[in-house]
């Protein structure tokens, strides 16, 4: 296992992953890390810095998008208390190192989940996958970690969210924490852990890939 050391590049991709702040259409908001738990974080994932992901992790507490609809873990941070590996651990790897079948790195206020696909999700290894609270199901968006930043930055994400927000969401929007999901149903307010352990119950592992 490497060390904080030797995971921390001198030359990290966040120097690049700043510039894409740059030209961003979406409101965004860069949560700062815990410099303690960010380097746990970092160790637990065994990522270098001179990944996009790694440096999310290490530089980032988290990243809102679009007031906090969409949340892209980090470390943690008070407004979204789940780092990257305490989020994964246990649900797509048992063990620090260890290759999951899918790795979770973002998810919606209405229980949509973001993950890059390791082999689980189907035959698009590497690419970003979306699971559909209606559809439950996951999709891909045919893009890598790096290309989905990107997406969450400049996209038109009211059209992608089109048949999942409501009337006056914003207003829903403001009583929701960085760890709950609200049904797009009944409009009740759930912890994020326990619409993840209902929607992916271990009976229920066999979920329709696409």
């Amino acid at each position: 296992m490497k060390s904080l050391e030797e995971l921390v590049d001198k030359n990290p991709a966040w120097n690049i992953v700043k510039t894409w702040f740059d030209s961003a259409n979406n409101h965004y908001e860069v949560l700062d890390p815990d410099v303690e738990n960010a380097g746990k974080e970092l160790v637990g994932m065994q990522l270098s810095t001179a990944t996009p992901l790694g440096s999310m992790i290490f530089y980032t507490g988290g990243l809102l998008i679009d007031h906090g609809w969409l949340r892209i873990l980090g470390s943690g941070n008070a407004k979204l208390s789940r780092g990257f590996f305490e989020w994964n651990f246990g649900k797509t790897f048992e063990k620090s190192g260890e290759r999951p079948f899918h790795l979770l790195i973002a998810d919606d206020v209405v229980g949509g989940y973001f993950a890059i696909n390791g082999g689980g999700l189907g035959d698009k290894v590497g690419l970003v996958h979306y699971f559909h609270p209606k559809k439950q199901k996951w999709e891909s968006i045919g893009l890598n970690y790096s290309q989905f930043l990107g997406w969450a930055l400049t996209a038109d994400i009211a059209s992608f969210y089109h048949d999942l927000r409501w009337e006056n969401w914003q207003k829903e929007l403001e009583k929701i924490t960085g760890n709950q999901v609200i049904n797009i149903e009944t409009k009740q307010i759930q912890p994020i852990e326990r619409h993840y352990q209902a929607t992916f119950a271990p009976d229920d592992m066999g979920y329709a890939v696409n």
